[in-house]
């Protein structure tokens, strides 16, 4: 593995981890504080048990997602020093902004987790809602930066210098509100399917059923909701891409050739060599249609994009189609809950019901690793699209295939040390916070 694979690799393996403890950090907040609310209105002591074992569940993500999230900031530096040489002064504002809201999220969570008999009630579930808005927000300023990387505004490149700097219009770029919205949608939908799922498990072997069908229902509602509106915010991101970066469109649709009446693919194999797709579903006009709301009007194919300009069109395609088919199958587990909810309150004591949300739990994070690996992989070959080139911003300092190695085992050790703590968690729900006895307010 050359240095240039062993950089990319490392920063693959430190994203596809990060983006799943980051997701449930600043999600599962919002959880909490609804089950405190119900709590706090109904004097249901099942609530506030809910809410303390959720809030452990919060503040082992927490720390995780201040581990990784902080090596992910050093190894911008250390992989990408010409990148941050020269885009840290534009992008950076998003950044430190984030620090912010991760100190206020930090104190935020402080009050929550020691403040159950030393706060006002009220105050004190405000403190919860504090923890979700900065952790969220924490989560759109890093989006915000992303998106600057794939539709980069704010400045002006004379002569390989980078001038009248803007870091305000470099931070509400073009496409950093598509990006976030879909992200965080993304990441309302995953971590409510997983906790849901989790959950769920539990009721179908009759452990703390009460405990248990409460925590699954707050967590799924958010989830079906999050699923149901997610084709919105991606026709919103995918519209966006057709505007600013073609390429990476032309390669999720596995579309080679500009023409009338462009077709959606859904499915198949591309063949990069013949510039075809094969044993794929065409839809004639559906993706002129998604992109410009007409049938016929030719959507940019890669024959228009010089070749080392193309992004790789099979991992891109093939990432694409899996987020997508991932999406609608929770939307499509979304309804059924909603009508589970409204008309077949039996469902929920069904086991194919609540196998359903256990076969689910991986599902949304599994589409949201795919997400991501469109957003980047898409973009290449460049790290700032048509600026600079990704091999030109790599670090010339030898031995990060070493470096690559060593952080597999840390992120690896990381995840089993969450595992094991969440696991525990679990376990000790029948001892510590399925007490049927009220606690005073």
């Amino acid at each position: 593995m050359d240095n240039f694979m062993a950089a990319r690799s490392q920063m693959a393996l430190s994203l596809g981890f990060h983006i799943i403890f980051s997701c449930i950090g600043m999600v599962m907040p919002f959880f909490m504080a609804v089950s405190h609310f119900l709590w706090l209105r109904t004097g249901n002591p099942v609530y506030q048990n809910v809410t303390k074992a959720w809030s452990k569940g919060v503040a082992i993500f927490f720390a995780t997602g201040a581990v990784s999230g902080t090596v992910l900031s050093f190894e911008l530096g250390l992989l990408w020093p010409t990148f941050m040489k020269h885009a840290g002064p534009i992008f950076g504002m998003p950044f430190s902004l984030e620090g912010t809201a991760f100190f206020i999220e930090a104190i935020a969570l402080g009050f929550f987790l020691y403040g159950w008999t030393r706060f006002n009630r009220w105050f004190h579930w405000f403190t919860g809602v504090v923890v979700g808005i900065s952790g969220l927000t924490s989560g759109i300023l890093v989006v915000a930066a992303n998106a600057w990387m794939n539709s980069p505004t704010g400045f002006e490149l004379i002569d390989g210098k980078y001038t009248n700097i803007d870091p305000i219009k470099a931070m509400f770029n073009p496409a950093w509100f598509s990006q976030a919205l879909h992200m965080s949608v993304a990441a309302f939908a995953a971590t409510g399917f997983a906790v849901a799922g989790v959950h769920a498990l539990m009721v179908m072997r009759k452990q703390n059923v009460n405990f248990h069908l409460r925590a699954f229902k707050i967590a799924a509602i958010f989830g079906v909701i999050a699923a149901i509106l997610q084709p919105l915010s991606g026709d919103i991101s995918a519209k966006m891409v057709a505007k600013r970066q073609p390429a990476k469109l032309a390669a999720m649709e596995a579309h080679f050739d500009t023409k009338p009446y462009s077709p959606l693919i859904i499915g198949g194999i591309p063949d990069v060599k013949n510039k075809k797709v094969n044993y794929a579903i065409e839809l004639p006009g559906m993706l002129s249609f998604m992109v410009y709301d007409d049938f016929k009007t030719p959507v940019k194919g890669l024959d228009q994009i010089p070749e080392r300009d193309q992004p790789p069109v099979a991992v891109t395609h093939y990432a694409f189609q899996l987020m997508v088919a991932l999406g609608m199958l929770m939307m499509g587990l979304g309804i059924l809950y909603l009508i589970a909810l409204w008309r077949k309150k039996n469902w929920f004591d069904k086991r194919w019901f609540l196998k359903l949300f256990i076969w689910a739990t991986p599902v949304g994070f599994i589409a949201v690793e795919a997400g991501w690996t469109v957003t980047e992989v898409g973009r290449q070959p460049w790290i700032i699209q048509g600026v600079m080139r990704t091999a030109d911003a790599v670090t010339p300092m030898p031995g990060i295939g070493y470096s690559f190695y060593l952080f597999t085992a840390v992120y690896f050790t990381l995840s089993l040390a969450v595992i094991f703590l969440l696991y525990r968690q679990i376990k000790m729900v029948p001892i510590i916070y399925d007490n049927p006895k009220p606690v005073s307010k």
